[in-house]
């Protein structure tokens, strides 16, 4: 058991904060959107701002255990975190539009089916272009 942990270590990692992530999102949106009744695109927006900066750091220290020291690699190392979690985020709200606005499908259950995409998305995003080191 330990040596398949050590050998997926990174995946089950950035699976266990992946699902923190979602729950981060889901409940952040499901107190705007649902108990506060602020609207479904405003809600899934700030849900994503959240779930963003849990994952950044999450991301950083305990998925893919960045090196960047210097500043100019930090900031870098943001940056890219950023671009790639604003296209998921995008996506996520255009997920969100069509599922619940325009088919009107119960909005936490397509946040749950939105994140399951993002997520996947978010590993090969980091594994690639931002945490190379």
């Amino acid at each position: 058991m330990k040596s398949l942990y050590c050998k997926y270590k990174q995946q089950i990692h950035f699976l266990f904060f992946g699902v923190l992530t979602t729950l981060v999102n889901v409940i952040i949106y499901y107190l705007l959107a649902e108990i506060l009744s602020v609207s479904n695109v405003f809600s899934t927006a700030v849900a994503w701002f959240g779930a963003v900066l849990f994952a950044y750091v999450t991301n950083r220290k305990w998925v893919f255990t960045s090196d960047a020291t210097s500043v100019k690699e930090v900031i870098l190392e943001l940056v890219r975190f950023v671009i790639a979690r604003l296209a998921t985020g995008g996506l996520d709200v255009l997920i969100m539009w069509i599922g619940v606005d325009i088919l009107g499908y119960h909005g936490v259950v397509m946040k749950v089916l939105a994140n399951v995409v993002v997520v996947i998305l978010n590993y090969v995003f980091s594994k690639i272009l931002i945490f190379r080191g």
